[in-house]
């Protein structure tokens, strides 16, 4: 008996090697590459369109798959119908967005929105919401696609969702793409699974790893932003020979490795970026999904504030004179889980309580994330009041042009969350029924865009800050452009 386990045991063994041999090969080529140019550093400050600047809109776009993507969508859309100004041509409040970042299914709206600009992103929804994205992939629980996630780690790798984003909507374009004058400041956000930390696509991020950003396709980000475990194999980066380039570390990183009572987020991304330099064994880097780590794509902002070296960071000294409202609109296409477990005693399967596991982690690191950001910029408003009201006159003019109306006190930083709860109540439970993949029929791309327009028409905050720059804008055009931008 035992002989002839044993042969079966040889026999299952000699089966799997063979499965694994004829098992599909995951293309593990890192999307970078390394070299003695490190590119430009991050920029100290978002851009700065020769507006009157009383208003900057910095946008999150969560992640969920094409429902994250749609509800992001949805809201840009309304945003978009919020004129502010109609002189000498007319703005809505979306020309006002200088940043705008994404996890997962939120980076791919976040990435177009880079990538084509305010006026030509409204194609979005035909060329990605109504489209077949896993159309590349595999997706099927056959025991072939099993046993490429088991060997592999993911059943789908670059060539599939990443090759589908390159050829179907950005168009083969690399970062390079994002840096025009009316475009805004472009945040995705992966993983990194060794260092158990987010990872942001900065030149900072590039420049310990001696790569150029510029070089990298928006689909590789946007890719490894969106890559799921199981669904998809991590994403590889290479690292640099040790000291293979003239790399320097910024003054923030520095400090932070170095700081007594430093941010805790901020010392851990510089530790990471640090590991990329100082780690022999440290050869590769592996990204997935940014939802594991940051599932609203708040990280971008939070780090740049957490960085700092000045009150008003990241804005210019130059902004933060000008500015009134500074509105961070972070949309949450997360669902609430839906149990039936609660009516009866009974226990239940492993499955559903894994589910819930999942489901009450997340909701909890998204709600303890957007608290930290709160109060973070809650504190930033207060800096730049001090700020403000520490310049003299002479500063001031320099800066804003003109002493008529200056209140150095006039200025709100306003963080505004929006969720399925604040899009119409009567559709709320079928927001939730909507799956987090990347295809979604047409009926649930339309509910899920109503929603997203619905809760900027719902949300007092946003309509106020917009009727308030629409008068400002009115007093910048009086004046004058030229008088109000000198500096």
């Amino acid at each position: 008996m035992l002989n002839r386990f044993a042969a079966a045991l040889r026999l299952a063994g000699f089966a799997l090697a063979i499965a694994v041999s004829g098992c599909s090969a995951i293309d593990t080529t890192p999307i970078n590459q390394t070299s003695h140019d490190t590119g430009k550093p991050s920029p100290d400050a978002i851009p700065d369109p020769n507006d009157d600047g009383s208003t900057i809109v910095a946008l999150a776009f969560s992640g969920g798959g094409t429902r994250a993507a749609a509800f992001a969508y949805g809201a840009l859309t309304e945003l978009d119908t919020l004129i502010i100004d109609d002189h000498p041509r007319e703005r809505s409040l979306v020309d006002d967005v200088r940043s705008v970042a994404g996890t997962s299914g939120g980076a791919v709206m976040a990435a177009y929105l880079g990538y084509k600009g305010k006026d030509e992103f409204t194609d979005f929804r035909t060329r990605f919401l109504d489209q077949n994205a896993e159309s590349y992939m595999r997706i099927s629980a056959n025991p072939a696609n099993l046993l490429t996630a088991t060997v592999n780690g993911g059943a789908n790798d670059r060539s599939s969702f990443g090759r589908w984003l390159d050829e179907r909507l950005f168009d083969g374009q690399t970062y390079a793409a994002f840096q025009k004058p009316d475009r805004p400041l472009v945040w995705i956000t992966a993983s990194d699974i060794y260092n158990n930390t987010p990872f942001l696509f900065t030149q900072d991020t590039f420049s310990a790893l001696c790569s150029d950003l510029q070089q990298v396709k928006i689909a590789d980000a946007v890719a490894a932003s969106a890559a799921v475990p199981v669904v998809f194999s991590p994403v590889v980066l290479a690292t640099p020979a040790k000291g293979d380039c003239n790399y320097h570390r910024p003054a923030w990183l520095q400090k932070a490795l170095n700081s007594d009572n430093p941010s805790i987020r901020l010392q851990a991304y510089a530790r990471a970026l640090d590991s990329y330099q100082s780690k022999e064994e440290l050869q590769y880097v592996r990204l997935l999904d940014g939802g594991l780590t940051d599932n609203l794509g708040i990280g971008g902002l939070s780090l740049e504030r957490a960085r700092a070296t000045t009150p008003y960071a990241p804005l210019s000294a130059h902004q933060a004179v000008r500015i009134h409202h500074f509105l961070f609109i972070v949309t949450d296409a997360g669902v609430d889980g839906q149990y039936d477990w609660g009516t009866s005693p009974k226990s239940p399967h492993i499955g559903k309580i894994l589910r819930s596991v999942a489901d009450t982690t997340i909701a909890a690191s998204t709600g303890h994330g957007f608290d930290a950001v709160d109060l973070a910029l809650n504190e930033w408003q207060q800096q730049l009041i001090r700020y403000r009201c520490g310049l003299s006159n002479a500063q001031v003019l320099r800066y804003r042009g003109t002493l008529v109306g200056w209140n150095c006190r006039d200025v709100v930083v306003t963080t505004e969350l929006l969720t399925f709860r604040d899009a119409d109540p009567s559709i709320y439970r079928e927001l939730n029924s909507v799956p987090t993949r990347l295809r979604l029929d047409r009926q649930q791309v339309d509910l899920v865009i109503e929603a997203g327009r619905e809760a900027v028409r719902r949300n007092a905050n946003i309509q106020k800050i917009a009727r308030d720059t629409r008068q400002r804008s009115r007093i910048f055009d009086a004046i004058g452009p030229a008088q109000l931008a000198r500096n």
